[in-house]
């Protein structure tokens, strides 16, 4: 490892992708929470999407290994509203990205680079 090389801090990260128009999906409010050992979410951060239909970190703190909770507000009048992903973080000395692919009908995730 070369000396004074920099090692950014992971994330979580997602890239919210409109495929029935094409474009990015700006403006999708997500919502990252801590699952607890019985379950409850507890809210850490919330961000809308950038114009590129991404948030780049939801993390305000250091990144532990557990359970978390991703929602995605999709707004009102959809067929749907909301989406939530629980993720299982197993190594927290890398990041987490993870895109969703939204369309009127069809939701579509995974697990990104």
């Amino acid at each position: 490892m070369a000396q004074g090389t920099i090692h950014p801090l992971p994330t979580i990260s997602t890239h919210v992708l409109d495929t029935e128009r094409g474009a990015p999906a700006e403006g999708i409010r997500v919502t990252l929470y801590r699952l607890t050992d019985d379950g409850r979410p507890v809210r850490l951060t919330q961000a809308l999407t950038d114009v590129d239909g991404r948030v780049r970190d939801l993390l305000e703190r250091p990144l532990t290994a557990g359970d978390y909770r991703l929602e995605f507000g999709l707004g009102r009048g959809r067929f749907f509203e909301k989406m939530s992903l629980d993720l299982h973080v197993t190594d927290p000395s890398r990041s987490y990205h993870v895109p969703l692919l939204l369309s009127p009908f069809s939701l579509t995730t995974y697990r990104g680079s």
